[in-house]
């Protein structure tokens, strides 16, 4: 089923549903470069507008997986993906990175997809290389990497070439798109298994079925309700979970885990070097908030991956993760596997 640009224009006017194959159509023009800017930068604006659907999300993001550079991972099991969709404007240091290294001493695999900082003071991909991580790596490298130490990360740039066409056209309109929320719908490994935090409370919801209508096997979606896209010390966490094919929706509380609510202010940096710092500090069992929102959140992934069945569970072989220095050690192991690929 075909629809012109100019009909799914007019259909996002009237706030009506572009459907599953107009909308691949449409994304495979626009990841292709065939569209024009004005159209893709009209039909992005105007989706946002119309609020997007279920529907509508699931399609781009088998458009933009189809179009993506994979990395081949033979085992999936324990196999997660830890992401959040940045832009909740919170300007923490990066906890889910932090996450990664935790979770992957006790036992999860990771393959994290990441990028610079867009509205954070330092993203996943800045922070990983000021602690010595080389992330220009090809498809394959990231596998190895993965078979080799539990942990892989992905640039994206190096994973969706095809972005390029619609990047001028992001940066021109600088307002929040569809492109925005697909990041982590797209792991070039197909992760099957996820904690992906949102930077909106209606995202929970949406989110949760667009990964169930993708295939994935156990999913935590989660909104910090101070406004973070990760499991929050400072507040409420609304998580929408996939698990055994069904949907649940709930809230969770630090009290829930024996801690206690503190403000996030703590947790704010500067730039990547103050990230790493604190990334550090938690990882080398730093008593702190950073140490806490660290634990909970591996703790979370570790739940999302299998290895264990509770975010109680989790957390204790988080905290036994970080105790035991091996969680730190997952940062050296990282950097050395990486630095064999940097190019001299």
């Amino acid at each position: 089923m075909t629809i012109t640009a100019q009909e799914a224009l007019q259909r996002t006017i009237e706030h009506r549903e572009i459907f599953h194959d107009e909308m691949l159509h449409l994304m495979r023009q626009i990841m292709r470069g065939e569209m024009s800017p004005v159209m893709a930068a009209a039909i992005i604006t105007g989706l946002r507008v119309k609020k997007e659907t279920i529907g509508e999300i699931a399609a781009a993001a088998t458009v933009m997986r189809e179009f993506a550079n994979h990395v081949e991972v033979e085992d999936n099991s324990n196999f997660v993906d830890i992401v959040g969709t940045g832009g909740d404007g919170s300007h923490t240091f990066n906890i889910s990175t932090a996450s990664m290294f935790v979770a992957a001493a006790a036992g999860a695999k990771v393959a994290k997809h990441g990028n610079r900082g867009v509205s954070s003071k330092s993203g996943s991909a800045d922070v990983l290389e000021a602690l010595g991580v080389n992330i220009d790596l090809t498809p394959e490298q990231v596998a190895a990497s993965i078979a080799e130490t539990g942990m892989g990360f992905m640039f994206a740039p190096n994973h969706h070439p095809a972005m390029k066409n619609i990047a001028p056209v992001r940066r021109e309109l600088g307002v929040r798109t569809i492109f925005n929320i697909l990041g982590p719908l797209t792991n070039p490994a197909g992760a099957p298994n996820q904690l992906q935090g949102v930077f909106h409370e209606d995202l929970v919801g949406i989110q949760v079925r667009v990964m169930q209508r993708l295939g994935a096997k156990h999913v935590l979606v989660v909104y910090g309700k101070d406004g973070m896209d990760e499991v929050s010390l400072g507040a409420a966490t609304k998580v929408g979970e996939l698990k055994n094919g069904e949907v649940t929706e709930y809230e969770i509380h630090p009290e829930d885990f024996g801690l206690q609510m503190v403000s996030n202010r703590s947790l704010k940096v500067q730039d990547a070097q103050e990230s790493k710092a604190m990334l550090l500090g938690a990882l080398n069992n730093k008593a702190g908030v950073a140490r806490e929102i660290v634990t909970l959140n591996a703790g979370t992934a570790l739940y999302a991956a299998d290895v264990v069945d509770s975010i109680e569970a989790g957390m204790a072989a988080a905290r036994e993760a970080i105790e035991s220095g091996a969680a730190r050690e997952k940062i050296d192991t990282l950097v050395k596997f990486t630095q064999q690929f940097a190019k001299k």
